[in-house]
C-alpha cells in the first residue's frame, strides 16, 4: 500500500544556513578575538561602531547588549527635562513599552495608518501634551515611511522623535538612511533580524555630540571615567566582541541580502494576485522586507491551509501592547491596530530560501481558495 510522502516543512527562518554561509569568516573573527585579548569593547567593537556610523551617514554609534537596552538608552538620552510620558505604537511586539517603562517613563499609544501600519503625524497629533517628551516611531516589518511631518509636528511640541530600527536596517528613503532621521535610533541585532549576530546585541546612533555621550556612559554604570558615576540611570549594557566581529563580517553582505528579501515578497505578492489573501508589497529601497506580511480575516484557515502544505507561518504581532494584561494598560480603543491584530500573519523570508522553497510558498498561496 503507498503511503503519501509528507510536505518538506519550509520554515520561518533557519539560522543555520546563514551561519554556514559565513562560518569561515566566524572562525577567523573568533581566533583573531581570542588572540587579541579583548573581549568587551575592543578594537572589533570601535572597528564595527565606525562602520555601522559611515553605513547609516550618522555621526556616532553606540553598541550595547541588546536592543531593548537600545531603546530604552536611547529614550533615556533624549527625554526633556520634566517630561516623563513616551508615546508609541501599540502594533510593534511590546518592546517600546517594556523599555520606556524600565526607564521609568509612563506610555501612552497612538494608532496607526491603516496603510503602513506605522504612526504618523494625522495619528499621533491628539496624543501630545506637555509631558510627552518622546515619541518612538517602529519601522514596522522594515518599511521606512516618510514620517518628515510627524517629526516636524513633535519638534514643535518640544517632544524628541526615537527611531527603532530594530526591523529595517538598511532602508533608505531618498537616499537617507533609517537610523539617521530623528534626533536619536536604537537597533537590535538579534539573530533573526536583518543585521544579526549570533547572540544578542544591540546599537544606537545619532548625530548628537551630546546625546552620544550621553549613551556611552548610560551604558556603562553612568560613569564619566573608571569608577566616576556622574549620571543616574546607569546600567551595565556592552555589545561584547566576539558579536561586534561577527556583524563586522555581516555588514558587507547587508544590501544584497535585504534585495533577496525583496525578492521573495514580489514573488508572493504575484501569487496572492486575485486570491484571498493579501501579501503587503516591499517596492524600493525604503523597505528592506524583514518579514513577508500578509492580510486576511481568514487568518486561522489560511494558516491550518499553509501548515498542510508545509509552509510554516507565524504572527507578528497577535496581542497589542494596550491589551496585554502584563502591562496593565489604561482602557483604550486603538481601532486600526486593534483590526490589524486579528488579521495579519507572516509568511517564510530569510535570505537564504532556496528559490524551491520560494516557489513552494508561492503555488501554496495560489491554492487558497
Amino acid at each position: 500500500m503507498a503511503h503519501s510522502l509528507a510536505p518538506t516543512v519550509i520554515p520561518m527562518n533557519d539560522l543555520s544556513r546563514g551561519i554556514s554561509r559565513d562560518q569561515g569568516e566566524f572562525t577567523r573573527v573568533f581566533d583573531e578575538v581570542l588572540a587579541s585579548g579583548y573581549v568587551i569593547m575592543g578594537p572589533k567593537h570601535t572597528a564595527l561602531e565606525q562602520d555601522l556610523a559611515k553605513y547609516l551617514g550618522v555621526a556616532h554609534a553606540a553598541g550595547v547588549a541588546s536592543g531593548t537596552d537600545a531603546l530604552e538608552l536611547a529614550i533615556k538620552a533624549v527625554m526633556p527635562e520634566g517630561r516623563n510620558v513616551v508615546i508609541t505604537a501599540a502594533n510593534a511586539g511590546g518592546y517600546t513599552t517594556t523599555a520606556a517603562r524600565r526607564a521609568g517613563y509612563s506610555v501612552r499609544y497612538s494608532d496607526v495608518d491603516a496603510t503602513s501600519m506605522c504612526l504618523s503625524a494625522a495619528t499621533v497629533g491628539e496624543h501630545l501634551s506637555t509631558d510627552v517628551g518622546v515619541v518612538v516611531i517602529t519601522h514596522l516589518y522594515g518599511n521606512l515611511t516618510d514620517f518628515s511631518e510627524l517629526v516636524a509636528l513633535c519638534h514643535s511640541f518640544g517632544v524628541k522623535v526615537v527611531e527603532d530600527c530594530a526591523q529595517a536596517i538598511g532602508a533608505r528613503l531618498n537616499g537617507v538612511a533609517a537610523g539617521s532621521i530623528g534626533d536619536i535610533a536604537a537597533t537590535s541585532f538579534y539573530p533573526t533580524k536583518n543585521l544579526g549576530a549570533i547572540g544578542d546585541g544591540g546599537a544606537i546612533f545619532t548625530n548628537s555630540d551630546a546625546s552620544a555621550a550621553l549613551v556611552k556612559e548610560l551604558r556603562q554604570y553612568g560613569w564619566s571615567s573608571k569608577y566616576r558615576v556622574a549620571r543616574a540611570g546607569g546600567t551595565n549594557s556592552r555589545l561584547d566582541e566576539l558579536q561586534a566581529g561577527f556583524l563586522g563580517v555581516r555588514l558587507p553582505l547587508l544590501d544584497s541580502l535585504n534585495e533577496r528579501r525583496r525578492s521573495i515578497v514580489a514573488s508572493y505578492v504575484v501569487s496572492a494576485e486575485g486570491g484571498p489573501l493579501q501579501v503587503l508589497p516591499a517596492v524600493g529601497a525604503h523597505h528592506v522586507a524583514h518579514l513577508a506580511v500578509a492580510r486576511t480575516d481568514r487568518r486561522e484557515e489560511f494558516r491550518a491551509a499553509l501548515s498542510e502544505r508545509g509552509v510554516q507561518t507565524d504572527v507578528h504581532f497577535p496581542v497589542p501592547d494596550h491589551l496585554q494584561p502584563g502591562f496593565a494598560a489604561p482602557a483604550q480603543s486603538l481601532p486600526v491596530t486593534e483590526r490589524l491584530a486579528g488579521e495579519v500573519l507572516s509568511l517564510p523570508c530569510f535570505p537564504e530560501m532556496t528559490d524551491d522553497e520560494v516557489n513552494a510558498v508561492c503555488s501554496a498561496i495560489a491554492a487558497l481558495a
